[in-house]
């Protein structure tokens, strides 16, 4: 039997990307302890053996249930507890590793005890822009939830700390230009999708209208108001919501929009199927692993620049099918969702995707890049 490569520890709160990081960094031969209160029957659902797993629930039930039944009662101290929580909880399980892999903004105590006690390297996942560029953008809105401030000064430490900060996106490399000493540890690898889960579905040509499908929550952050501005402004244009109603009204009643409340991984691809298009209007999001899922399906998709749309652009193929718009700007959105329609409707058609266009977007790709980056680190 190979010896694994690396002992890696990986530190999160929920499953998030991490937990197919450590499905995949296992399946490449390195020793893998995955740390979450997922439990371990959804984790090996997911694929991550269950020798890699360790269980937090216990040292966080307190906090769940505060979280889940009293979450309007003093939310920051919730906060600030979970995370005392968690870092707790690591430490006492924590065994010797090489490498500490760790959500940004959550696990600083692990993260400096992995490194004082193993020697470990120490990767932070930031999947979001610089903590202050994110302030600054959802500062613009008012209805938006911002950062609290003990969460800003916590990932500005974990930033410090980190020996490299692995990031998805060149829109959350661009926006760690501002913090020179940070962007100088940035290695971007951008997210994998399921390809099982997310197979390539069979199109039809629209015919009169065009369909377009938004998944994940419905607010401010992800331009959802913008959002409706553009479709009304396109007579041929119809969207389907899939996810939770946030802090933008949804427009109930109007024959243009659909709303579906969140569904699994496995229904959601059954709903991309009924669209023609994707889009995600978001004013913030370090990368849509939404937009992954739906290119995966072989619909064309329609995105902000803040959103890693860019970073899929993998293959010819691949970018035939995406359409980059500024952020922030409803006519930008209107052309967008009109200039996608008119070609969905009249052609040329899209450009056809081969294994090797969906293999680049799979998560053993994302696994393969990320093991070497950790390789040249190490070496």
């Amino acid at each position: 039997m190979t010896k694994p490569k690396l002992k890696i520890a990986i530190a999160t709160a929920g499953r998030f990307h991490v937990l197919y990081l450590a499905r995949e960094l296992a399946k490449l031969g390195h020793e893998v302890r995955f740390y979450s209160y997922v439990p371990r029957k959804r984790a090996v659902e997911f694929g991550l053996p269950a020798a890699c797993h360790v269980d937090l629930f216990p040292a966080l039930f307190p906090f769940a249930i505060w979280q889940t039944r009293f979450g309007q009662i003093a939310p920051q101290l919730c906060e600030r507890l979970t995370w005392w929580a968690l870092n707790k909880a690591v430490k006492a399980t924590l065994k010797e590793c090489d490498v500490f892999i760790f959500m940004s903004g959550i696990y600083l105590e692990a993260a400096q005890f992995a490194r004082e006690t193993y020697g470990a390297t120490l990767i932070l996942e930031r999947g979001s822009q610089h903590v202050l560029a994110q302030d600054e953008i959802l500062a613009l809105n008012p209805d938006s939830e911002r950062p609290t401030v003990l969460s800003i000064q916590r990932e500005l430490a974990g930033y410090e700390m980190a020996d490299r900060i692995s990031i998805p996106s060149v829109t959350v490399e661009s926006s760690f230009k501002r913090d020179p000493k940070a962007h100088a540890k940035l290695v971007k690898n951008p997210y994998g999708v399921d390809l099982e889960q997310f197979p390539l579905q069979p199109r039809t040509t629209p015919n009169k209208s065009v369909t377009f499908i938004y998944a994940g929550l419905w607010c401010a952050r992800k331009g959802c108001d913008l959002l409706v501005q553009a479709v009304r402004a396109n007579p041929k244009v119809r969207l389907i919501h899939v996810g939770t109603l946030g802090d933008v009204p949804f427009p109930t009643g109007d024959p243009q929009f659909t709303h579906h409340d969140k569904v699994d991984q496995q229904a959601l691809a059954g709903l991309y199927a009924k669209a023609d298009a994707f889009v995600l209007a978001s004013r913030e999001d370090g990368f849509g692993m939404v937009l992954s899922q739906a290119l995966a399906t072989g619909l064309p998709i329609l995105c902000t620049k803040n959103t890693g749309g860019a970073d899929l652009q993998l293959t010819p193929a691949l970018t035939d099918r995406i359409i980059i718009v500024d952020a922030n700007h409803a006519e930008a959105l209107r052309v967008g969702l009109s200039s996608l329609s008119q070609r969905l409707l009249d052609g040329p058609a899209l450009a056809p995707l081969s294994q090797e266009d969906l293999d680049a977007l799979g998560w053993d790709a994302y696994g393969r890049r990320y093991s070497q980056n950790l390789a040249r680190l190490i070496e």
